[in-house]
């Protein structure tokens, strides 16, 4: 390491570089000016090299010896210190710039209000840097940084992880501003068998449930996908309470209500985390048999299967939806799951499209 920097043009010294320039002019060996510093040869050899911060203690030595101020050699300490802040700013605003370039700063500009900054791509990254209320775009990179990641992030690429850490961000801050009683397990499920009543009440139903899972201590975020986040939803625990965030990208009926279940199976079953798409393994099975079983009970969906045989007319599936109080695109869409109906058939009008205000 040198005793001084040169960034774009300027230089900085380290105090070292005119420790050693004094020690040359003073005729004497570094080891002969140590002894007469009171500390030891290494130690000012470290300080010349410029490996070592110049602490108070040889600050004050050095001023009693030269007849100096303390403060003239901290001075130039914190000066030095002051040009490595700024080349180590520089360095991680270019790795922010390429961070923000996976995210794309027009999610952020189009769903939250953050204002149009056309080629201000470093005022776009302090904008982001703020609204996620993160100290540097860099720690969206890192596996589980907001919460664990359910699968392995082996095969994901890194702008992958950045989107879903971003998603689980913005969520987590929204859950952190909504006051709510803590988790209660019980008043949950209360609120999810009531959720469960509103399958049909496409134009209202989320404030509803919205604001029986808050009751319950359970704060329900919906949120824009983020293109490339391959996130269906997460859930974390913030202090005693619980955050559940569900990706608005499929909004129809079943998807909908199928993945607002599973995330309602982790916060039951006590696995928070992010879940990704096409995920396997015995927690996401646990999470997908708690939401097939809520949504259709498992008796009734097997005596209607076995009463319609290989035939499901439009009219039975919408009849025995209307039996068990759900949704028919729900049924619909776990007749197309099981592999009982073509994902291409001629039903598709049973599919509800819904258009829900994010947050």
């Amino acid at each position: 390491m040198s005793n001084y920097i040169e960034h774009k043009g300027s230089l900085a010294f380290h105090p070292g570089y005119y420790i050693e320039e004094i020690v040359e002019e003073s005729g004497l060996t570094q080891e002969d000016f140590a002894k007469r510093l009171g500390t030891t040869p290494k130690t000012l050899s470290l300080l010349i090299n410029g490996k070592q911060r110049l602490t108070f203690k040889i600050a004050m030595k050095l001023s009693r010896m030269l007849d100096t101020t303390v403060q003239y050699w901290l001075n130039l300490q914190n000066a030095y210190d002051a040009a490595l802040a700024q080349i180590a700013s520089e360095e991680e605003l270019e790795r922010e710039k390429s961070v923000l370039k996976m995210l794309g700063y027009n999610y952020f500009r189009d769903n939250f209000g953050l204002p149009d900054l056309p080629r201000k791509i470093a005022v776009q990254v302090e904008q982001v840097r703020a609204f996620l209320n993160v100290a540097s775009l860099t720690v969206l990179t890192g596996r589980d940084m907001a919460v664990s990641f359910r699968s392995s992030t082996g095969a994901m690429s890194e702008g992958s992880i950045a989107k879903a850490n971003a998603m689980v961000q913005i969520a987590t801050n929204k859950a952190m501003t909504t006051p709510s009683p803590k988790f209660d397990k019980k008043k949950f499920e209360e609120a999810i068998d009531f959720a469960l009543t509103q399958t049909t009440n496409h134009e209202h139903f989320y404030p509803l449930i919205r604001d029986r899972f808050l009751k319950a201590g359970v704060v329900l975020v919906i949120l824009p996908n983020l293109p490339g986040s391959k996130t269906n939803g997460a859930t974390k625990k913030i202090g005693r309470r619980v955050m559940m965030m569900v990706n608005n990208r499929r909004l129809n009926a079943d998807s909908f209500w199928f993945t607002l279940l599973h995330e309602a199976g982790h916060v039951i079953n006590g696995n928070f985390g992010i879940s990704f798409e096409s995920e396997t393994g015995a927690i996401e099975e646990a999470a997908n048999e708690f939401a097939e079983n809520k949504l259709i009970d498992p008796e009734l969906y097997e005596a209607f299967v076995r009463t319609s045989g290989t035939h499901f007319s439009e009219s039975s599936i919408v009849t025995f939806a209307g039996s068990i109080g759900r949704d028919p695109g729900i049924v619909l869409g776990r007749l197309e799951n099981d592999g009982l109906l073509r994902r291409d058939n001629s039903m598709q009008s049973l599919r509800r499209k819904y258009h829900v205000s994010i947050t």
